[in-house]
Parts: structure tokens; sequence; C-alpha cells
């Protein structure tokens, strides 16, 4: 395997983590006013993910950081095409880090209550542009011969990327139900147990549509010897054993069932775009990949030293960090946000 490979499996490794994470995490905040009765039980939901979510993001940093470092022609072309969609994301994601903060601030119910839902809203949109953008990767999106995207914003709201996000939305909105229904006690676990159950539907469509659309909209089927073959259809079929799952009151086996999901789909993404990172939709031949759009070999091999050497210390810290926080909390605990 070289270097060129090496540093593209890392990046999906790094997306699926992200996803998985930062999935539960968007999905609290976008149940945040449905689930919360009143502001105790508002405080509570958020206590959940106060003490992980700006480390969550950490991994679309890192992510973001090593398709920087090794494939700059990608990153180039990515954030100059997508630029209104990633300037979105980024005040949604700004905005939301400051509502954490700024919603207790005042104890006025009016100003706890807007910030609630700023919280859900800039929780919803970056979940949909991540899903807009990942199936616009592997869509094919306009680019020249010169690695220049020639498109506009329009050219990304596509039927198939749009799908692509509401179901980002809905399997990232279950997620969180189910991590909710896991973290909390007194109450609150049942009513995010009923929640993800009436979740549950909506978010297998949603994904049994995108697996088809993937099909069809996509070249994964031509692009002979990296077919994702069974990937989505098991990201369904995890999908699929949530209910049971929930039903049987497992909200550890639900919740590892989501994760399967997320991780799977970002996997058949990837797995369809190897050894490409973006698809150009005016050629395949102009299309971005591991090689045409990397870094020297000489900053692959120091960079996978620095990457191989620190890694294994970033990840042990978070597990640690989700170790201290992983009792489950109540609106008598002790809270904290």
């Amino acid at each position: 395997m070289d270097l060129n490979t090496f540093w593209f499996i890392l990046i999906t490794v790094l997306f699926s983590g992200f996803f998985f994470l930062e999935g539960f995490d968007y999905g609290v905040g976008m149940l945040l006013p449905f689930l919360g009765k009143n502001d105790r039980e508002r405080r509570l939901i958020i206590n959940t993910i106060g003490p992980v979510w700006d480390g969550n993001e950490v991994w679309m940093l890192t992510a973001g950081g090593a398709m920087f470092a090794a494939f700059p022609h990608v990153y180039a072309t990515m954030f100059s095409g997508f630029y209104i969609a990633l300037v979105l994301m980024l005040l949604a994601l700004i905005t939301r880090a400051v509502s954490f903060d700024y919603r207790s601030k005042d104890d006025s119910p009016k100003w706890r209550s807007t910030w609630d839902w700023v919280i859900c809203i800039t929780s919803f949109l970056p979940a949909l542009l991540w899903g807009v953008a990942m199936s616009n990767l592997i869509r094919g999106v306009p680019i020249d011969q010169d690695m220049t995207y020639v498109g506009g914003f329009f050219n990304l709201l596509n039927p198939f990327c749009l799908v692509g996000g509401l179901a980002a939305v809905a399997v990232f909105a279950l997620h969180g139900a189910v991590f909710l229904a896991l973290k909390t006690g007194g109450g609150m676990e049942e009513r995010a147990r009923a929640f993800a159950s009436k979740l549950w539907l909506p978010a297998v469509i949603l994904l049994g549509l995108y697996v088809g659309l993937f099909v069809v909209a996509t070249d994964v089927i031509e692009h002979v010897g990296y077919n994702p073959g069974a990937v989505p259809f098991m990201a369904v079929i995890a999908l699929l054993l949530v209910k049971y799952f929930l039903g049987q009151k497992r909200e550890g086996w639900a919740f590892i069932m989501t994760g399967i999901a997320i991780i799977f789909s970002t996997v058949t993404i990837f797995l369809g775009l190897f050894p490409r990172l973006m698809v150009s939709s005016l050629n395949p031949e102009w299309s971005l990949t591991v090689y045409n759009a990397s870094a020297s070999q000489y900053t692959l091999k120091v960079m996978s030293i620095v990457a191989v050497g620190l890694l294994p210390f970033v990840l042990t810290y978070q597990a640690w960090s989700y170790w201290i926080f992983r009792k489950r909390i109540t609106v008598d605990s002790t809270l904290e946000y």
C-alpha cells in the first residue's frame, strides 16, 4: 500500500469517526426543543453532550487538516466550489458553539427558548449540508482540466444530494435520540426512546431511498474494482435492527446499530470514490485522485510518521473522556450547562 492510499484510508477513518460522534451531537441539538418540556429538562439534554461536543468537532478539523496537507488540490477545489455551503456551515457551527454558553446568561424563559431554537437550527443545518456535500463528491461536480470548480452553488442542490442531506438529518436525529435514551434517566430515557421509535421509519425510508439513488445516480457500478458491494445494504440492515433493540430497551445496542449505519454509509461513499477524491461531471479524466491531487511523497512520509506517532494518544484521551462521563444523568444531577 502506497502513502497516497494510506492517507485516503486515514481520511476515510477520520470522516467516519466525525460523523459517528458528531452525528449524535447534531441529533441531540436538533431534538432539544422537542424533548425538553421545561428548562431543567433542556439543560439535562444539553449536559449529555456538554463535556464532549467540542472534542467531537476536533475530528472535523483533523479531517480537514489531513485533506489540506495530503491532498491540497482537493482542499483548494472543494473550498472554492463549496464556498457558500461551507461558509453557511461554519457560521452555523460558530453560532452553535456560542449558543451553549449564551443560553445560560439570562434566566428569562424567552431568552433561553430562543437559544434552544438556535441550537436546534444550527445543528440541523450542518447535518443537512454535510449530507449534500458528501453526496456531491461521489455524484460529481463540474471540475475542468485545471482542477477548477466551474459550477455554481445551485449545481450542488440536485435531487440525489438533497436526499442525501435529508437522510443525514434523519439518521443523525435518530442517532441523537438513541444517545439520549442511553445517557439519561429519570423518565427522560423513556421519552427519548419513544421519540427514537418515531424517527426510525423516516430514517429507514430516506436512507433506503438514498442507497437506491446511489446506485443509479453515481458510477459505482461501472467503477469496477471499487464497488462498495454489500456495505451500503449493511448500513440499511443495521438501521433496521435499531427498531428491534429499542423495543427490547437495549439502548446500547441500538446506539451501536445507528453508529454502524453512519460509519458504513460514509465508507460506502469513499469506497465508491477511490482512487478519486472529487469526481468531475464534465470529464472523468479530470477527476481529482489520490495521485494527481496529492502532496509530495516526502510530505506524505513525514506526515505519516507524525500521524502514526500521535494518533494513538489522541484516541486514548478521547476514549478516556467518554469513560469519565459515561454515567446516566437525570434532572436531579448537577448540571453544568
